[in-house]
């Protein structure tokens, strides 16, 4: 397994994910995106842990995947509650939110 490929494939779909989080106005592939940068920290997190024969890299990747999961789940239904009052499903129509 060559790092550097592995390392350019991570830096690659993490670039994916940050032109997703900023250029899309769309909840759900805000969200996609941010899954996406999680499991690019996850490929480097294997990796390296492959490399170097270290075990922590891969109980790191089980905690990120836990916080992704519950990212998952309670940012799709925050989605959800607001998609029911407003019936719009754009970013800047949720103004609920601010204080």
């Amino acid at each position: 397994m060559d790092t550097s490929l592995m390392t350019f494939i991570s830096m690659a779909m993490f670039a994916i994910g940050i032109i997703g989080v900023l250029i899309k106005r769309n909840p759900l592939i805000l969200f996609l995106s941010i899954e996406m940068m999680l499991n690019a920290a996850n490929l480097l997190f294997v990796m390296f842990a492959y490399t170097w024969g270290n075990e922590t890299g891969h109980i790191w990747v089980f905690f990120v995947l836990v916080v992704a999961a519950a990212e998952a789940a309670v940012g799709l239904a925050i989605i959800i509650n607001l998609f029911r009052t407003k019936q719009v499903v754009d970013i800047d129509q949720y103004n609920v939110l601010r204080g």
